[in-house]
Order: C-alpha cells, then structure tokens, then sequence
C-alpha cells in the first residue's frame, strides 16, 4: 500500500477534537507526525479499529520513525553498558553468570551482557526489548507492593490511559472473547497463575512480564445481555521499575504476541 501523499489525508480521517490523548497538542499535530513518520495511525484512540485496519501499512515506512527508535534503544545500550550487572542481579530477581545478567522475561530467561546485547532462545518481541533494557538500567531494591492498581493510577499514567485502553486492553479482550483457549495458553506458554477472582471477575490471572512487573488480568464473562468485560492492573511500584513510557510498551507488545497467537490457531481478532 503507498504512503499518504499529505499531512491532510490523515487529518481527514481523524475526529478533529484535539482530545490529546495521542500525547500531540492537536488532531492536526497528530496527523503531521503520522505523516512524518514519528507517530502511527493506531495511536489516535478515536480512530475505530475497521480504518486502523484500512489504512495502518500507510505512512509507517518513514525512516524518522525507525531512526529515532533505533536512537532510544542504543542510548538504552550505553546505559547498562554503565550499570554494574552483578549488582543487580539480586535486586531485579535475576542471576549474574559469565558476564551476563539473566532474568525472566514471560518466564523465559533473557540475558544481556555488559554492552546491551541480548540473548535468548526464544523469539522477543521488538517491543519488549527496550522495556528490557529499561528494566536492568532502573530498576530498584524497592519491593512489589501486592497493590493492584490500573493504568491510569500509575503516577505517569492518565495521560496515556486512552491510548493504553485501545492498544493493550482492547486488543486482549477481543482475543478472550473469540478464542476460549486464551487464558489456558497464557498459563501454559507464560507461566501464567490463577488466582483468588480479583473485583468480582470470573477469570483472574498473573503473568510476570519481568520480575518485579506482574501483571494482573480479570476478565468478565458476558451474562444476561450484559457485555464481557476485561481490565488489565499493575503493582503500584511498577514505575518504581520502568518508566511509564515502557510499562506502555510492555503492555502494547504482549496485546501483539498475544494476537498472533489467536492468529495461528486462525482467529481474527481484528
């Protein structure tokens, strides 16, 4: 599919109400970045999900978009290149072995060694990878507080909300609606728990994306004409150990696992 040709094509397609939840000053903004390069289509929570479809391939290819990623994630190189690994192996629940600094990653080990390279046998996630990195460099002796809370409540949290809703919440429901093996697979290829049903859900489940980020998923069954429902919650430490820019990441990049796990049992989740 080609490019957009301007900055207007987008705008057009864009709700016009300067609501910012996209994090730029206003819908005209948004569009000039999509069209640049530094923002995707997707990113805009207002758009429904049959135009992201139609139009996600356009105007993604710009190389400001993947220079600037490629930046972040070298800059995240250079910052565990001065972090002491053996230092925090017991402070971020990993282990310290032959230069490498291991940790559980969907509980699969990853490892990076003292130049930010990463190592593992299984296949990451892009967007996994940065938080990662994020993780090793910030994270912190402070425990998990066994405090669920949402996104929103994060400290950093609201304003992304919007855009966390559609991208990670939205995208997981749809899964758990179409696919009834969702919650067992999460258990069986994550190490994924039940547990004690959280705010009255019939479906409660911890993942550990990293350590110290555990992740709690309720999921409400539709009864009686009342639609299903599903919510995800963090530790209330969790920027304690990431910035809130990756523990979006995190979430966004699991909602794109996941979906290709729906998709190679073909499931549409789109």
């Amino acid at each position: 599919m080609s490019r957009f040709s301007n900055a207007m094509e987008i705008f057009k397609l864009l709700d016009k109400s300067n609501c910012r939840q996209c994090l730029e000053p206003t819908c005209m903004a948004f569009a000039g970045a999509v069209f640049r390069g530094l923002k995707r289509l997707e990113e805009c929570p207002r758009i429904p999900a049959d135009v992201i479809e139609k139009f996600k391939d356009k105007g993604q290819e710009q190389p400001a978009a993947d220079t600037g990623a490629s930046e972040a994630l070298e800059q995240l190189k250079h910052a565990v290149a001065a972090t002491d690994l053996a230092a925090k192996a017991e402070m971020l629940g990993g282990r310290f072995s032959e230069g490498r600094l291991t940790i559980k990653v969907m509980g699969k080990d990853v490892s990076v060694d003292s130049q930010g390279n990463v190592f593992t046998d299984i296949h990451t996630n892009p967007w996994i990878v940065a938080p990662f990195l994020n993780y090793i460099v910030q994270g912190s002796d402070k425990p998990v507080s066994g405090n669920w809370v949402p996104f929103r409540e994060l400290p950093n949290g609201r304003v992304r909300n919007g855009l966390f809703v559609q991208q990670c919440e939205k995208r997981m429901k749809k899964i758990a609606d179409s696919y009834p093996d969702f919650f067992e697979d999460l258990i069986r290829l994550f190490n994924g728990k039940r547990v004690e049903k959280h705010y009255q859900s019939d479906i409660s489940l911890v993942l550990h994306p990293l350590p110290k980020i555990p992740l709690l998923i309720c999921y409400w069954l539709p009864d009686d004409g009342i639609a299903s429902d599903f919510h995800l919650f963090f530790d209330s430490t969790a920027e304690e150990h990431l910035n809130i820019g990756s523990v979006f990441s995190l979430g966004a990049g699991m909602a794109r696992m996941f979906e290709k796990i729906a998709l190679r049992h073909g499931l549409t989740t789109t």
